[in-house]
């Protein structure tokens, strides 16, 4: 058993290097669109950066994954945000509407993971974005944070791919 990867003692810099720039690219991006409003999303975001940094050759990191994905993510929070709306429930549902607040959150994520699956645009972290929707609603604002972040960090990966390694 080891504490440390195999990998670090001979490639630490691409683990430092890798890691600053996935730190230094979420301080630009999130200090210019002030990001924490949405925390949810904000998550997703982060798993989004993970991949991307320290797994640039896995597929999910690929932009076609990481941008395609996301936008399913929030087509699909959008539309179970909207399906929570409805007044689903009456008096002779068997369903309560306790039980609907726990259905309507898992099916945005079984959805998204389904229509990502069937497109090949999987990128598990944009489940992730279709949850925080659903659950925590959404503005215009917070859907242009998700895509001008998922967009950005796509153009970063693109721009350093001769430098990036997988530490993964």
């Amino acid at each position: 058993m080891y504490l440390f990867d195999k990998k670090f003692k001979k490639n630490f810099h691409f683990y430092i290097m890798q890691s600053i720039l996935a730190t230094l690219s979420l301080v630009v991006i999130f200090y210019l669109l002030n990001t924490f409003t949405h925390t949810a999303v904000v998550a997703s975001l982060g798993a989004t950066t993970f991949i991307i940094f320290a797994m640039p050759n896995y597929p999910p990191a690929q932009p076609r994954k990481v941008i395609g994905g996301h936008l399913i993510g929030i087509i699909v929070g959008i539309f179970c945000l909207y399906l929570s709306s409805l007044n689903l429930i009456t008096e002779t549902s068997f369903i309560s509407k306790d039980m609907i607040e726990v259905i309507i959150p898992a099916l945005s994520v079984g959805l998204s993971i389904f229509i990502m699956v069937i497109t090949n645009t999987e990128h598990p972290p944009a489940a992730g974005t279709a949850l925080g929707i659903t659950v925590q609603g959404w503005n215009y604002s917070s859907i242009l944070i998700i895509l001008i972040t998922v967009i950005t960090l796509s153009i970063i990966k693109y721009l350093l791919k001769s430098w990036l390694r997988d530490l993964v």
